[in-house]
Order: structure tokens, then sequence, then C-alpha cells
């Protein structure tokens, strides 16, 4: 067992990751937890928090490190960690993917290399902010984003023994998927030295003040009876940030109109409209993809009887450029 030396050991050093469910955050707080404690000769206690258990869905999954001689006796969430990981950099539109953030801290943030994020200006002024394009990585690799943002990780705080890391990623999937620990072995490695610094994006001063999210609504506050004081309120969903770098591409030219795909969608984001026939009966025929409410989970495309429905990698810009709204002016369109 290697002895890994945390930079205070008279503290617990401590990591929250950010994410939606399906991009592997909670397997990742496993593994980094597991490899601690089991080979780093470190106390570890890994937990997390989420909503619906359901991809798409918001995620915290929190690892706390100690001294092999301090005994960790809570379960608290971590409200000011030492890295925060964000596993997608649409979560940074909200306040709470980073508070209680430490002025001396770290935030490694999965970001396409095309731009830095406004929202990063949130950020300590003194902070580290490390950008990786976690998402392309791993589609190139055929990999996960957790298992890119677990190299980043260990690049970013060296203290974690990287080989022990990697080796206990490597087992949690050989025997499963043999080729995935693989492809997970490759992403890792490019984790680790495909990354960026960026300096000067923090513009806040001192600490980053500490936020719980909480319901709107609670025991005190609830409508009686369970109403639903805003019906219809889904229309202002956005599932985008739920796709992990693959879409579905529409080809109407491919299209027999079948309706297959609207049978196993689980968000009714394909687009219908009646066109007129020379009979009585109207015609149902697809005409697009609303990817404001798809979430990538791709099983129009494993329903699809022809090629009409492909699976390609998600660009900037490409899904709005190909949207078709289902909706016009927040009411469902006449067509």
């Amino acid at each position: 067992m290697n002895t890994c030396v945390l930079p205070d050991p008279e503290r617990f050093f401590e990591i929250r990751f950010e994410s939606i469910g399906g991009l592997g955050a909670h397997a990742a707080g496993q593994i980094l937890a597991r490899a601690a404690v089991l080979d780093m000769d470190l106390n570890g206690s890994h937990f997390s928090s989420y909503g619906s258990e359901k991809k798409g869905s918001v995620v915290r999954s929190y690892v706390r490190l100690g001294a092999a001689d301090r005994p960790i006796r809570t379960s608290a969430p971590i409200d000011s960690p030492d890295v925060t990981v964000v596993f997608h950099a649409a979560l940074l539109e909200q306040d709470v993917t980073i508070a209680g953030m430490k002025s001396t801290g770290i935030l490694i943030v999965n970001a396409a290399a095309d731009g830095v994020p406004d929202t990063l200006e949130r950020a300590p002024a003194g902070a580290r902010v490390i950008r990786i394009d976690a998402t392309n990585i791993a589609i190139e690799e055929l990999s996960r984003p957790n298992a890119v943002l677990l190299g980043t990780l260990c690049a970013a705080a060296p203290f974690l023994d990287a080989d022990i890391v990697l080796n206990a990623l490597t087992e949690k999937f050989k025997q499963r998927n043999p080729q995935a620990a693989a492809a997970n072995e490759r992403a890792f490695r490019r984790g680790a030295e495909e990354y960026e610094e960026l300096t000067g994006v923090g513009k806040a001063v001192g600490d980053l003040p500490i936020m719980r999210p909480s319901p709107v609504l609670g025991y005190k506050t609830a409508p009686i009876g369970g109403v639903i004081p805003y019906p219809g309120n889904t229309i202002s969903n956005d599932l985008s940030m739920s796709r992990t770098g693959w879409m579905p591409l529409f080809k109407e030219e491919e299209c027999i109109h079948c309706g297959l795909c609207a049978t196993v969608c689980p968000d009714f984001c394909l687009v219908w409209t009646h066109e007129q026939s020379n009979g009585d009966v109207p015609k149902v025929r697809l005409k697009g993809v609303d990817y404001q409410y798809c979430k990538g989970c791709m099983r129009c495309i494993e329903t699809c009887p022809t090629e009409a429905m492909t699976r390609v990698t998600e660009t900037p810009g490409l899904a709005d450029r190909l949207r078709v709204p289902l909706y016009a002016g927040g009411a469902p369109c006449k067509t």
C-alpha cells in the first residue's frame, strides 16, 4: 500500500462533483474513495445526493479524505470543497454549482476548448480554474466523461496517486467489459495531459458564500391537496444538458413515418404534422426533433427500421440549427 500525504493532514480534503444523471459522477466518487481507502492509506467517505434516479436529473457526489489516524465521523454535504469538478458547463448557470468555493480552491470544468464560459467570472480570483473537453475526449475514446475528469483531478491534486486511481477505474469495469476498461484508461490518461489552466477568469473576491439548494415548496408552503399551481410548466424544461456528446439526426427523406420512434421517446420531443391527403384521413408525418426536450437516450435510433434516425456527434450550435420547435410562443404549434 502506498502512503499518500494530504496537503494538510490536520484537516479533511474535500471534493465535490457537480453533475447530471448519466455522466458518471456517482461512479467517479465511488472509484476515488475506494482507491484512497484501500491503496493510499487514507480514510475516506463517499456519498451522493440526487433527485429522481434518472438521466438528466441533478447529481452531487461528495468525497471526503482524511489521514489514516483521523476518523471521518460526518456524512454532511460538502459546503466548502477544496476541489469542485463540474461535469457540464451548463451547470455553471446556477450559482449553487460553485457555491462555497475557496479562494485557494480548484475548479475543474468540462467545457469545449473554443471559448471561456462567461459564468466562470463568478469563481474566486485566487482559485485555479482548469478546463478539459471531457465530452469530446470521451466520444473519441468510446469512454465516459468521468474517466477523463478523474485523470484531470489526479493531475490537479498530485497527492492523489494517478496509477492507483486508474487501477481502481480499470478494476471496476474489466470484468463486465474489458474493452471499456481499455477505453477508460486512454480517456483517463488524456484527461491528465490535455487539460488547460485558465488565468484571470475568476473575478470574485475571497471565498464564495455557502449555498444549499432548497425546494420552493415545503411542508409549510405546499398547496393543499397537492395542487399544481403552474399547469403546463414542463414547457419550460430544457433537457439539452443531459446529452453526453451525441444527438439523434433526423433525415426526412429516409423516413417512412411509421411512428415507432414516438412509441419509445420518453420525453415526446418528436414533432409531427397533419397533412391533408386526397382522402378524408390526414397523413401524420414526422418533421423533426425539438432538441430542447431531447436528452439523448437514442431510443429512437434503436427503434427506427430505416436510417431516418442516426447518431451524430453534437457540435456547438448544431442542435439549435436543426431544432424544429414543438411549441411556438409558449403554446402548442398549430400544424
